[in-house]
């Protein structure tokens, strides 16, 4: 299945290649909502972050002969897209970034996968709970406009989106050590960030304290 998959991204790709826009908005298709999703955690607005998205399309299409089979497609896709973002972001700030000056190894005590669920939402079992993974929703975009911008990046990548230290790379134009350290720095700053907020989060999320 994964292989059929590929074979017709190649397909699609080759075809967008040869002008046919029809091919590329199915390709596009695959990665709308993937794009968007980096792009808003970047950004933090969502009317901006559809902006930005759709003008990654167009110049994603306008350079699609560029691409080089045997790559990451949504690496690629990302990349343009990423850098809009943060083009964007750079623009329109005019004060220094708020960080939290953490040190941090790569051995985070939490997994990828707890952000990733916390950032998972949905009507919940009662209003009350859907009020507070709203809430705590707010909270998690908040913690991530607070950190660097490099490091905002690749946790998105890793930790929301789920790309893999090779694909954050070549999203990033980064080699994979500073990919870690920034992934790594990046968590334990969240991390503190969000522990604020200790009644939001699952227990596996806190940070220890004396009395737990």
């Amino acid at each position: 299945m994964a292989k059929q998959m590929r074979d017709d991204e190649e397909q699609l790709i080759a075809r967008s290649q040869r002008g046919d826009v029809n091919a590329f908005n199915e390709l596009i298709l695959h990665y709308q909502q993937t794009t968007y999703g980096v792009v808003y955690r970047m950004v933090g607005n969502a009317d901006t972050a559809a902006d930005i998205t759709q003008d990654a399309f167009i110049a994603a299409f306008r350079a699609i002969r560029s691409f080089r089979g045997g790559s990451s497609f949504r690496a690629w896709l990302l990349r343009i897209a990423s850098n809009m973002a943060c083009d964007h972001w750079r623009r329109t700030q005019r004060h220094s970034e708020e960080s939290l000056d953490v040190l941090a190894d790569e051995d985070e005590p939490h997994a990828a996968s707890d952000l990733s669920s916390l950032v998972e939402s949905g009507q919940e079992a009662n209003p009350e709970e859907y009020l507070l993974s709203q809430e705590l929703q707010g909270i998690i975009q908040r913690g991530l406009q607070a950190l660097p911008l490099d490091q905002r990046v690749a946790v998105v990548l890793c930790d929301i989106e789920g790309l893999s230290y090779e694909e954050i790379a070549l999203t990033t134009q980064s080699n994979i050590g500073t990919v870690r350290s920034r992934i790594a720095r990046g968590r334990a700053r969240l991390r503190l960030y969000l522990d604020q907020y200790r009644e939001l989060l699952p227990r596996n999320y806190r940070l220890p304290t004396n009395k737990e």
